[in-house]
């Protein structure tokens, strides 16, 4: 919609700067001016025709000041007036929250300030898209994402402002209902399994009635399923505060080094029962990023994991740490150029299942496990990747996959030194 638009607006500007230039030389006569002007209603008619077909969202358009001149369908139906009770009678902000235009702490602005509020990230920036509290005629509010972009005359001019909005009520309302279901459920789990995995630890430990094999053995299974339970639940809760933006780390100095040495530690008896082999290369100096040890561990001890379980047998896995350098543009380099700035550089390869091209998008959407590993029954919930994500772009660093199906995986996460 908006190509077309831009489309129509730049095809009438042609024409007015074609009529233009025939009256500026002289040569304009009559029959042609009245040619170029039919054109351009017709132009008119046409942009005007493609704003009315949007039943779906709301576009107002606005003059400087914020007075609708714009009032399509989609806003009648979202909104609840007719175009003849709003255009060049009411302001934009009149369907606005105030207290979304506001300051928290200082008075209540006026019309003016309100629509300057409203506008002044895409004065700034050229754009903005974000979500706003819309209020319609029969008392609803609604959220709402709102495009708001300038608008120019034939000229080139600021005319005003184009405010495309989709109701986003519904959506918002079932992530809100999603995110406290998962913490919620999160909350009531971890009670009753660490409960569960105190008293197994009290009966497997106690000297005075010791257990036979063979309960131990099955007591190790349920040990066992219950560490696995609250890691899910501890990687749930841990999802949910990201998507809350309750995200938060401990920097120090951490030896990134020791934290592969650890992870490649951690996998090693689960990859030597499938008979993965998993080679590590790191500076024997060590390399030390400032981050939170514990988040970093978890993400590399995540890729690691991952690599082994995708890994047939007879495969490896090989960690390898090193320095590289990344340009302005993002670009990793072994070598310093212009601009460039150090970074830690840590690639968990494989020789396993592979991820699908069309697929590797999707890896760091929650919950979203690779066609590849529903075929091969790799357990999982489709949480680890998101999770190393958010703990790579926390610490400023960024996370890269390439993947070939059937031949292998290379996960790459740089980390500024």
């Amino acid at each position: 919609l908006a190509r077309r638009l831009r489309a129509q607006l730049g095809a009438a500007a042609a024409l007015e700067a074609q009529r233009q230039d025939l009256v500026t030389r002289g040569r304009s006569t009559a029959e042609e001016l009245e040619v170029a002007t039919r054109m351009m209603r017709a132009r008119a008619q046409t942009m005007t025709s493609v704003i009315d077909a949007v039943t779906e969202q709301s576009i107002i358009g606005t003059d400087q000041d914020g007075l609708v001149r714009v009032w399509n369908p989609g806003a009648e139906r979202m909104l609840g007036l007719p175009r003849a009770d709003v255009v060049r009678l009411r302001t934009i902000t009149d369907f606005h929250a105030p207290e979304e235009l506001s300051p928290e702490d200082g008075p209540e602005l006026d019309a003016t300030g309100r629509f300057a509020a409203l506008v002044r990230v895409a004065q700034e920036h050229g754009s903005d898209v974000r979500d706003w509290t819309y209020l319609t005629a029969d008392g609803r509010r609604l959220t709402v994402s709102v495009a708001i972009t300038p608008r120019t005359d034939d000229d080139g001019e600021r005319a005003g402002w184009n405010f495309v909005g989709t109701d986003m009520t519904e959506a918002r309302a079932a992530e809100r209902l999603k995110d406290q279901f998962v913490s919620l459920i999160s909350h009531e789990l971890r009670t009753p399994l660490s409960s569960i995995l105190g008293y197994l630890e009290l009966v497997m430990d106690d000297e005075e009635q010791p257990l036979t094999a063979e309960q131990r053995q099955y007591l190790s299974t349920v040990e066992r399923n219950a560490q696995r339970l609250l890691r899910l639940v501890g990687d749930l809760l841990f999802t949910a505060q990201v998507d809350a933006g309750r995200f938060t780390l401990q920097p120090e100095d951490v030896d990134l080094a020791a934290i592969v040495r650890g992870a490649e530690e951690t996998a090693r008896v689960t990859a030597a029962t499938r008979g993965v082999a998993v080679a590590v290369d790191v500076p024997a100096e060590g390399l030390v990023v400032r981050g939170d040890a514990l988040r970093l561990g978890q993400a590399c001890d995540n890729l690691v994991s991952n690599a082994v379980k995708f890994t047939p047998a007879g495969g490896q896995v090989t960690l390898r740490l090193r320095t590289a350098w990344r340009d302005a543009d993002g670009a990793l380099a072994d070598a310093a150029g212009p601009g460039a700035e150090p970074v830690a550089l840590l690639s968990v390869s494989d020789t396993g299942v592979g991820i699908p091209s069309g697929e590797q998008g999707r890896l760091f959407t929650s919950f979203f496990r690779a066609s590849t590993a529903r075929r091969n029954a790799v357990p999982g919930v489709g949480l680890g990747l998101t999770i190393t994500k958010a703990i790579t772009t926390a610490h400023g660093g960024t996370l890269d996959v390439a993947s070939v199906e059937g031949r292998g995986t290379t996960f790459t996460l740089a980390l500024p030194l």
